[in-house]
Parts: structure tokens; C-alpha cells; sequence
């Protein structure tokens, strides 16, 4: 897989299937997708996309038929790149203000995120009801598909929630180990505090808008978690969001470009 199919690849359009639209080599796509192909881009029978089946497998695909309801493709041939992280990262978010959420399911997204947990904190500013929560969820998993259209990413990071505090304190048990940054945390970095563990999945519980609250710092340590330190300067939750997760991409995964 050489240098001129790669650039190739990078340009062109990628869409994520799922298993049962391939068969036989050939490809379906559905749904939303479908118009964004037709009379977004404008593709023409014979020009070719980058499918993903959303588990790391990635193709070349030539568009033989546009149908108002269906693109069917054929497989050209299989991608040999590697676009997941071996680290599964999952951020546990205090819910922030709606226009806060978007942009922080689109940048961890894009950084290599494996999973986003929603999650109501004592300060949490924005509530959300059961009747709005479904609509909400699914223009939030939207983001995150096209975030991850765009990012080439080969897997569609999972969207979780809404639990409450107590519900992601149990989740974050099943992790190798959780880390929660906190303004007050003053001595103890993310590199100190994942030095010598061995870790598969790691944890990143980041406040609302308010931060934590004192007991939730306690509460998370009860389980083994690590207060952490982002440096010096306060930083909005979509920001800590995004470099706490780069942070650990960076020391433990393929961020740092030594893997």
C-alpha cells in the first residue's frame, strides 16, 4: 500500500457500514448517507469512496448504481492502515451547556476517543428531561458520526448516558485506571499519575462548567481514582476535555508517533 494510494485515500469521501451491508464484495449504503453522496458530492457511478464497517476494516470502493434509497458499491481492495488507538480511552463528561457538548463530541472524536459517557454532576448546568433526551442523544451520535467521517477514523466512538454520578462511579470500576483533572490538584500530573500502571482502558472524568465538587473529588478517589493537574491555568471543560485525552493519547498511544 504505497504512497500514491494513500494519498488517494485521504482525499476521497469515507462512510462508515455496518457488517451486513457488505456482502460478496460488494457494498450497500443507506439512509442519510445515500442523499449526502448523490446531491451533496455529487458522485457519479464509476468514482470511488472509502468505506469502513466500523470494525477497523476499511476499503476502496467503486460506485456502480445510485438509487434514491441505496449506493451500491464494489470493493476495489482493503486499506492496510491502522486508525485505532490499541489505548481505549473513555471520557466520563459532566454535562455542559448544549453548545459546549457538540464541540466536545466533535474534538474527541477527532483525537481518538474509543468512548463518551454522559454524565449529570451536582453542577451541572444544563438538565436534560426524559421527553428532550432521546432527540438530544441522537443529534449528539450525528456529530459524532460525521467527526468521525471526517477524522478517518475506522471505528464510530460509543456515546453513552445519561447516568448519574453514582451510575459512572460503578462504570469506571471496569476501568485499568481513572483520572479526573481538578483545579485544585496542584502537584500531580497525568504522566505521574499513569507512570508504571499497565493500563487497557482508562477512565477521564471531566467536570461541568463548575468543575467538581469536593465530595465528587473524594467520592471518585474511594474508587481509586487520581486527581489530576492540567497546569497552572484554569481551562474550560471542552478544553480539559480535549487535553486530558491528548495528553494520555499522547504518553501511552499513537499520539506521540513512536508506536
Amino acid at each position: 500500500y504505497g504512497i500514491e494510494n494513500k494519498e488517494r485515500e485521504i482525499q476521497m469521501p469515507k462512510f462508515f457500514v455496518k457488517n451486513n451491508q457488505i456482502e460478496n464484495n460488494i457494498v450497500k449504503i443507506l439512509g442519510e448517507d445515500v442523499k449526502h453522496i448523490s446531491k451533496v458530492l455529487r458522485c457519479k457511478i464509476g468514482e470511488e469512496l472509502e468505506i469502513c464497517d466500523n470494525d477497523n476494516n476499511e476499503y476502496i470502493c467503486e460506485i456502480t448504481d445510485i438509487d434514491k434509497s441505496f449506493v451500491s458499491l464494489n470493493i476495489l481492495e482493503k486499506v492496510d492502515i491502522k486508525r485505532e488507538s490499541g489505548l481505549k480511552i473513555k471520557v466520563y463528561q459532566g454535562l455542559p451547556k448544549g453548545p459546549k457538548m457538540e464541540m466536545i463530541l466533535q474534538k474527541l472524536t477527532e483525537v481518538g476517543v474509543h468512548e463518551i459517557v454522559l454524565v449529570q454532576t451536582k453542577r451541572s448546568v444544563s438538565k436534560v428531561d426524559d421527553k428532550k433526551e432521546d432527540k438530544k442523544l441522537e443529534r449528539w451520535e450525528r456529530i459524532i458520526y460525521e467527526a468521525a467521517k471526517q477524522s478517518k477514523r475506522g471505528k464510530i466512538p460509543k456515546l453513552r448516558g445519561i447516568l448519574s454520578f453514582k451510575d459512572a462511579l460503578e462504570d469506571m470500576k471496569n476501568n485499568d485506571l481513572n483520572i479526573a483533572p481538578y483545579e485544585n490538584e496542584r502537584t500531580k500530573s497525568i504522566k505521574q499519575a499513569i507512570k508504571g500502571v499497565n493500563i487497557n482502558t482508562m477512565g477521564i472524568f471531566v467536570g461541568p462548567e463548575g468543575g467538581f465538587e469536593e465530595s465528587e473529588i473524594e467520592a471518585i478517589e474511594e474508587i481509586s481514582g487520581k486527581s489530576v493537574s492540567l497546569g497552572p491555568r484554569i481551562l474550560r471543560t471542552e478544553t480539559a476535555s480535549l487535553v486530558a485525552s491528548s495528553i494520555v493519547l499522547y504518553e501511552l498511544s499513537d499520539l506521540g508517533g513512536d508506536e
